[in-house]
């Protein structure tokens, strides 16, 4: 089978116990040269002047809410097709998701559905650059920035798309990263980091991350948590680093491949294979896709759904909050279809993925 993602072919020829053995010499574990290292290099990356690592993703969302001030009873906006991530890390604080709906053709927050959510008056914008194409983010920060609201990026899938030569998570208030393994930058495990040119965020960050210390064992700050990414995932991610925009590149070249090879079959797919686009996975919209991923598995080609439920449809919260319709999102979410992308892949692997569709059209 190919399979839909191969860490082993991702991380081939990389030193990872060069870099292990640096943590096992030191005996240091936590908060040591490698987090700090990592931090300094991502942010020089993304281009902002503080990284915060955390333990996981989905912590550095809930945490970078904290953050900016974000309550109980809260709300808070974003969209329902993004895995219920952002929506875990809402309901954490105890604040509410208000949920919009997105734009056809990229699949991230409609700006119109956005100026609709401002006027119940939210606390924050959660826009999330899903599957690494960079969201209208311009415009939907000059939406909340003019009703005096933050906005936060979750660039969990988009580790290097850029705008304009910005990085993605330059632009908002704070910006949330996961680097779970099968991410563009993933460590051996979980890890996550928020970023920001913020010094007031980026303090509360480095409290709450930590149990809310003010200073060691007096907790000053409520909401605090323990969320640290260790020395041995730091050292990972520092040698993986240099590696991103190389396999950002690959990532794009295979997609481009799928467009020029699909055109015509009736594939919705992203419409974008340049820099905005960090093709953390290849995405297409297809009406009977069960069939299609049928055939596709009988070939030898794994496939997969992001994601097939709605955050608003999900059974353990029965009473969401809504802006407007979810026409979008809900009829998108009924059609995906998520083909093999990734560094390592070989030709011949994109090339047995290219016949299997186009034997199935044909």
């Amino acid at each position: 089978m190919i399979p839909l993602y191969s860490d082993k072919a991702m991380n081939q020829n990389l030193d990872f116990l060069g870099a292990v053995k640096k943590v096992l010499d030191r005996n240091w574990y936590v908060l040591g040269e490698e987090v700090t290292g990592f931090e300094k290099e991502f942010a020089e990356y993304v281009g902002v002047s503080h990284c915060v690592s955390m333990a996981n993703g989905t912590d550095a969302i809930e945490i970078a809410l904290r953050s900016v001030g974000v309550e109980r009873g809260d709300l808070v906006v974003t969209v329902a097709n993004a895995g219920f991530y952002s929506s875990t890390a809402i309901h954490s604080i105890g604040a509410t998701p208000l949920y919009v709906d997105i734009d056809e053709a990229t699949m991230t927050m409609s700006p119109a559905a956005l100026a609709k959510a401002l006027e119940e008056k939210p606390k924050c914008v959660i826009v999330t650059h899903l599957y690494g194409q960079l969201a209208n983010v311009k415009e939907l920060l000059a939406l909340t920035h003019a009703a005096g609201i933050k906005l936060i990026e979750d660039c969990a899938q988009s580790h290097g798309a850029k705008r304009d030569g910005r990085q993605a998570g330059s632009f908002g208030d704070a910006a949330c990263f996961s680097f779970y393994p099968t991410k563009n930058l993933g460590a051996m495990g979980d890890g996550g980091a928020v970023v920001t040119s913020d010094e007031k965020i980026a303090a509360q960050l480095k409290t709450l991350r930590q149990y809310g210390w003010s200073s060691k064992y007096h907790v000053g700050h409520a909401g605090g948590k323990n969320s640290r990414l260790d020395e041995m995932q730091a050292a990972i991610l520092r040698v993986k680093l240099p590696q991103l925009e190389g396999w950002n590149e690959s990532r794009r070249s295979i997609a481009a491949r799928y467009n020029a090879a699909f055109s015509g079959l009736g594939f919705k797919a992203l419409p974008s294979v340049n820099d905005s686009y960090a093709a953390h996975l290849y995405v297409a919209r297809i009406e009977n896709r069960d069939a299609l991923r049928d055939f596709l598995k009988a070939q030898g080609v794994t496939t997969d759904v992001h994601y097939p439920v709605p955050d608003h449809q999900q059974a353990a919260y029965t009473e969401p909050r809504i802006a407007g319709s979810l026409e979008v999102t809900e009829r998108t979410c009924k059609d995906l279809v998520t083909l093999p992308c990734f560094p390592g892949m070989t030709d011949e692997q994109v090339a047995t993925v290219i016949a299997a569709v186009q034997k199935y059209f044909g």
